[in-house]
C-alpha cells in the first residue's frame, strides 16, 4: 500500500462520504521506477500527465483520468533509440473499507493511483515497436540497418535444405522415375503412367 506521502496518492478527504460531489484536477506524477520491462518502457525519472475526474458515490470515490507520458526503448526491426508519446485512461471505483474484497480501496484520506497506473501503462505499451512503420529492419548477413542504405540489394539467402528446388536444372533430377508401375489416383483405382 502506498503512503499518503507518495506521488501516486490522491487525497480525498473533502470528498469522502458526500455522494455527488465532484473536482476535477491535474496532476504530474514522477516515474519511480521505470514502468515495463519489454522493448519500449517508461523510464524512472520520465513524468505521466493526468487529467483526473473524481466523483464521490455511495460505495467510494470514482476515478476517471486521462494522461499522458513518453516510452523510450529500442525498435523491434533496426534496433535503434526510440521515443514514443503514450497515451492512457481509466475508469476505477475506489470502495470504501468494507468486510467485502475489492481491488481498490480508500486508505483513509486517499487513494493509491499506483497499481492502475502501472497496469494501464505497461498494458498500453506495443509489444513489438518500431521507428517508422515500413522500417526495413537490418541486413541478415551484415547487420547494418537497411534505412541508413537505401540502394542497397538484399542478399539472398538460400536455406541449404531447399537450394534444389531454386535450380531448375536441379529440378529435373526430383522428377518422378520412368517405371511402367501404376499408381493409384485419387479415387482409389489404378491408372497407367503416361
Amino acid at each position: 500500500m502506498t503512503t499518503k506521502n507518495s506521488p501516486y496518492a490522491v487525497n480525498v478527504y473533502d470528498l469522502i462520504r458526500h455522494p455527488g460531489t465532484m473536482r476535477e484536477q491535474r496532476v504530474n506524477i514522477p516515474v519511480t521506477e521505470k514502468l515495463g520491462e519489454g522493448l519500449l518502457n517508461v523510464p524512472e525519472g520520465e513524468t505521466i500527465d493526468l487529467d483526473l475526474r473524481i466523483e464521490s458515490m455511495h460505495e467510494g470515490i470514482l476515478i476517471t483520468a486521462e494522461g499522458q507520458t513518453t516510452a523510450a526503448g529500442v525498435c523491434g526491426r533496426c534496433l535503434i533509440d526510440i521515443e514514443q508519446p503514450v497515451q492512457v485512461d481509466f475508469q476505477e471505483l475506489f470502495a470504501y473499507p468494507s468486510e467485502e474484497a475489492f481491488d481498490y480501496e480508500v486508505h483513509d484520506d486517499h487513494v493509491d493511483l499506483e497499481p492502475l497506473i502501472r497496469d494501464t501503462v505497461v498494458l498500453s505499451l506495443p509489444f513489438q515497436p518500431v521507428c517508422r512503420p515500413d522500417c526495413p529492419g537490418l541486413d541478415p548477413e551484415t547487420g547494418e540497418r537497411l534505412a541508413d542504405v537505401p540502394d542497397h540489394e538484399p542478399t539472398e539467402i538460400i536455406d541449404p535444405r531447399w537450394s534444389a528446388l531454386t535450380n531448375f536444372s536441379a529440378l529435373a533430377g526430383l522428377q518422378a522415375s520412368d517405371t511402367d508401375e501404376p499408381r493409384p489416383n485419387s479415387a482409389g483405382t489404378n491408372t497407367e503412367k503416361r
